[in-house]
């Protein structure tokens, strides 16, 4: 019960701090605008003449990519600039407690810009009468991305002081993970690379895991790789941070 109120304090002071200043509304409004414009406008949403939500959740890692980074770069980058990092950790909570709540309440930030996007879901209901179950489906994994994005990115905040250093660590880690899952690259690796390598590296990427999921099947390996990418890297967080307190 401790741990859980040492989890939720973090939790409020993160989101306190979010919706505290105009970063969070500025990024609310890219998103919208971005996923918008890139939905309606280059993959022409309503000249498909299809109701369903797949040319919508296909531009969610791309996007992703550049801001969820965005928003990981200063939860520790930060903390160790303006010196609050050492004032936290002397704090009546564990290390682990810190990162959970720095985490969750981030993921929070990008589920609450993730809901906002329902207004698609009453659009495609209006024109046709898509299919809900692969709909949300299609949210779950898309949110489950989010999280293994901002796991990268609050690791390599852990890294330097510096936002802009954090930023780009974590856009070319996460840049990675998509290339890894991603058709075209598979396909010029298939010409010459043995199958259990291309299974492999399929498997390591977040396009592969979350295709699935927005087809609409929950399988438990795709639900068991996000979590693990997601503790995996909090771990490295926390060793980071640890060796930073000890130094």
């Amino acid at each position: 019960m401790k741990s859980f109120n040492n989890v939720g304090a973090i939790f409020k002071r993160e989101i306190a701090g979010y919706f505290g200043s105009p970063v969070a509304y500025v990024f609310i409004v890219i998103f919208l605008v971005l996923l918008g414009f890139f939905t309606f406008y280059i993959s022409r949403f309503f000249e498909v003449g299809q109701a369903d939500l797949r040319n919508f959740f296909e531009w969610h890692p791309w996007i992703f990519l550049f801001l969820i980074p965005a928003v990981a770069m200063r939860l520790w980058s930060e903390e160790r600039r303006m010196g609050t990092i050492e004032l936290i950790l002397t704090f009546p909570i564990t290390l682990a407690e810190a990162i959970l709540g720095k985490f969750l309440a981030a993921w929070a930030f990008i589920g609450i810009a993730l809901f906002l996007t329902f207004p698609m879901v009453i659009t495609v209901t209006y024109l046709g009468s898509p299919d809900i179950g692969p709909v949300f489906c299609a949210y779950l994994g898309s949110f489950l991305s989010a999280g293994a994005f901002l796991s990268v990115g609050i690791m390599t905040s852990s890294f330097t002081r510096s936002q802009v250093i954090s930023f780009i660590l974590s856009v070319i880690i996460c840049l990675f993970f998509i290339l890894a899952g991603y058709p075209p690259v598979t396909d010029v690796m298939a010409g010459w690379a043995p199958n259990w390598m291309l299974d492999l590296i399929s498997n390591l990427g977040f396009l592969s895991h979350s295709i699935s999921i927005e087809r609409g099947v929950l399988d438990f390996r795709d639900l068991l790789y996000y979590f693990s990418v997601i503790f995996f890297m909090l771990f490295v967080n926390g060793i980071v941070i640890q060796n930073r307190k000890a130094s």
